[in-house]
């Protein structure tokens, strides 16, 4: 599983609302009429190269003239860094689950920030599924699945029958729908703004180096270049598909086939998995328990990953080779593109800000969990758990006591057969 560190950017553009940035000094409050732009990055090297780029020709400007300290984040980056204006600001999370999710808590809940208008950018590099894409490309997704979150048999004792030793939770077999459902599995974030900073993008000339376009050409399968990794052998461009949330660094076509099977599971077949990631899913979750009070916009995330490495060995080589001792060279290109992709979305979004973005972008597709904390009906799952109209605020139906593990997978059997059926249909079975 690759890691990235989220770093938060906040970038605005000024607006006659109320302030957006107040950091209190004893007893003074400076203020300024920004909006934000928050971007994550997990860990040194994806937020260093916004850094040394501050005075780059096209660059968004210096993130460290303001560095603005808050309880809750990493002792290692225990800073919010900001241009001077406050218009664009930025945190490094740390890498792993509980790492996002406490500083993002930390943000969410900092006097300093409001972060009502905010667009959360949350990039990072990750690993590359070679059947969806190649190393240095730069995706963007719609769907971040916490594939890790099942039961798990130890490789040696896994049932004859059975193709992989995840077990979703609640079930008995790999390709039931979980039984118990914890509420962070998935995450569906708003694909018309997905697709506006995916085009932003575009316009990025990418960094690549011929060691990584020597290693891609070993994912060539047939000599017509049609095989399953045909696509891990092109040049870094810019995709659409998803992220898959594991604290597990994983390595090896089993368990890459494993997570693509859990990905259309989840996501009741809609779901692509091609990148790896060790934080998206308790960022959005931490967000998601916000958004519900209003404190932040769930329609103004985007997600953005860029490929540092694939997450299975080419043919003939093995998961270990894959995982220890490749030079795939893409290493360094994966943090460039951060900046190089990012640069014209966070750009775009403020020159826009205006005619379209402070406003918002209405999505057209359902957002939020798959309990439906925020309203409307998940496509995805067994179906929300809330009023549709209202979500979380509304109150829940309460069964009586449960004595058992076992009891408790049974009173959810029925939201988890209906989920099943449903991604088995979207899947093609009969």
């Amino acid at each position: 599983m690759r890691v990235s560190i989220l770093t938060g950017f906040l970038l605005g553009a000024a607006v006659s609302a109320t302030p957006v940035i107040e950091r209190r000094i004893g007893r003074s409050i400076e203020s300024r009429d920004v909006t934000v732009i928050y971007k994550n990055i997990d860990f040194s090297p994806e937020a260093d190269i916004w850094y040394s780029n501050a005075n780059t020709t096209g660059s968004i400007g210096d993130l460290l003239a303001r560095n603005i300290t808050i309880p809750g984040l990493s002792p290692l980056f225990p800073d919010v860094h900001c241009l001077q204006d406050g218009s664009v600001c930025q945190l490094t999370t740390g890498e792993s689950e509980i790492n996002a999710a406490t500083t993002i808590t930390s943000l969410m809940l900092s006097p300093l920030f409001d972060l009502r208008k905010t667009y959360f950018l949350i990039g990072g590099i990750a690993g590359i599924n070679p059947k969806h894409g190649t190393i240095a490309d730069v995706a963007f997704s719609k769907y971040a699945v916490q594939v890790a979150l099942q039961y798990e048999f130890d490789a040696r004792e896994i049932p004859s029958n059975y193709s992989t030793g995840y077990i979703p939770q609640g079930s008995t077999s790999p390709d039931q729908y979980p039984q118990s459902i914890y509420g962070t599995e998935v995450f569906e974030v708003n694909e018309a703004l997905r697709d506006i900073a995916a085009k932003f993008a575009s316009t990025a000339k990418l960094n690549d180096t011929s060691d990584a376009v020597a290693y891609r050409a070993k994912y060539t399968t047939t000599n017509n270049n049609t095989g399953i990794y045909a696509t891990a052998t092109k040049k870094p461009g810019i995709i659409k598909c998803d992220t898959a949330t594991s604290d597990v660094y994983y390595s090896g076509a089993l368990l890459g086939e494993a997570f693509e099977n859990t990905t259309r599971l989840f996501t009741n077949g809609s779901g692509v998995y091609c990148m790896t990631a060790q934080e998206d899913n308790a960022t959005l979750e931490a967000m998601i328990r916000f958004a519900v009070h209003k404190t932040i916009d769930f329609a103004r995330i985007i997600i953005m990953r860029t490929a540092s490495d694939f997450d299975r060995p080419y043919p003939g080589a093995s998961p270990e080779f894959n995982l220890f001792y490749s030079s795939q060279g893409a290493f360094e290109p994966a943090v460039a593109n951060i900046y190089l992709a990012g640069t014209p979305v966070i750009k775009g979004i403020l020159s826009g800000w205006r005619k379209t973005f402070e406003k918002g972008v209405k999505p057209k597709n359902y957002i939020g969990d798959i309990f439906g904390t925020l309203g409307g009906k998940p496509d995805f799952g067994p179906g929300t758990v809330f009023d549709p109209e209202v979500g979380q605020p509304s109150k829940r139906e309460v069964d009586g006591g449960v004595r058992t593990r076992a009891e408790m997978y049974r009173r959810a059997g029925r939201k988890g057969m209906l989920g099943a059926e449903v991604a088995r249909r979207a899947n093609g079975a009969a």
